[in-house]
């Protein structure tokens, strides 16, 4: 189990092509509640998980999304279902909370044979009028602050490849021998 795992991690790409098929009910779930085991700041659990699969939310988020990044294209790369994370700035640790949220559910993704890409902005998404208007009427609180998102589906092709590691990632200080 621990070779699977380790495998899982060592072979997860950001996909940016996805089929329009939606992610089926039971794998979102399973996504969604690997999220809820990500670990937050002494175990307080600030951060929210929304996820999004009405085609006309996700392209409003889309739209919205594309303004702060200054294009005209998807910056969901056509995903059909979007999962954003939020958390409460009061907690000291929020965006390290809903990063490991995130990255939870990348991996379960992965796992279940789904493709995900981290998608930025959501921070200025949400700190806009617009989204806090979005917050209001998905009955959340205006002071969530958007940590990332993910793009989730099934991915249209084969996943990159990955980068070589790059020289000096890992620094091992050991006991000395004297």
């Amino acid at each position: 189990m621990a070779k699977e795992l380790l495998e899982l991690l060592k072979t997860r790409r950001s996909i940016r092509k996805y089929k329009a098929e939606q992610v089926k009910t039971e794998e979102l779930d399973a996504v969604l509640e690997a999220g809820t085991y990500a670990p937050t700041g002494i175990g307080a659990q600030s951060p929210v998980i929304v996820a999004v699969q009405d085609p006309e939310t996700r392209e409003l988020l889309s739209r919205m999304n594309a303004i702060v990044m200054g294009t005209e294209s998807d910056p969901y790369y056509g995903a059909p279902t979007l999962v954003i994370v939020l958390a409460d700035p009061e907690r000291g640790t929020w965006v390290e909370d809903g990063s490991c949220v995130l990255d939870n559910m990348m991996n379960a993704a992965h796992a279940l044979g789904l493709g995900s890409c981290w998608i930025h902005r959501e921070r200025q998404m949400f700190d806009s009028p617009e989204g806090k208007d979005l917050l209001k009427t998905w009955g959340l609180p205006e002071t969530l602050r958007g940590v990332g998102s993910i793009a989730l589906g099934y991915p249209d092709g084969a996943a990159p490849e990955p980068k070589p590691r790059k020289p000096g990632y890992i620094v091992k200080i050991e006991k000395s021998r004297q």
